[in-house]
């Protein structure tokens, strides 16, 4: 069975209530149970985890190593663009990953089109919602 983690970043505790225009009016909470679904669907196992702290994250992403994860879904938030930090524990870790955003980056403010995080992911999808986070899920289960 494989072992995927998923780590929703800085601000993603407030979705449902951040904006709901741009990220929607699902909680974190729904998100999550959308997660489980899928799965236990493909049949693997997740582990779920949300910081708004840089450093937790990373630590987070060592353990992955650790744990022998098969794979990571990432929402980092704004650490996507600046954070060197989470981009460096992708690398080091060598499980694939792939960078999930709910809104498309590439429509909104220019400093958001630029990610840190992407060379270093298998894989990024944006601007597809919730189904960001379960296409990648997936993907890293296939």
């Amino acid at each position: 069975m494989k072992n995927i983690a998923v780590i929703h970043g800085v601000n993603l505790n407030f979705t449902g209530i951040r904006e709901p225009s741009v990220y929607g009016s699902q909680t974190l909470d729904d998100i999550n149970r959308l997660i489980k679904e899928r799965a236990e669907a493909l049949g693997c196992g997740v582990t779920i985890y949300q910081s708004n702290i840089e450093g937790e994250i990373v630590n987070f992403l060592q353990q992955c190593y650790f744990d022998k994860t098969d794979g990571v879904v990432i929402n980092p938030g704004a650490f996507t663009h600046y954070s060197y930090a989470i981009r460096d524990a992708i690398a080091a870790i060598s499980i694939p990953a792939i960078e999930v955003h709910i809104s498309n980056i590439h429509k909104r403010e220019a400093f958001r089109h630029a990610s840190v995080i992407a060379p270093v992911c298998a894989g990024q999808i944006c601007g597809l919602g919730v189904n960001g986070y379960l296409l990648a899920l997936t993907a890293l289960a296939g």
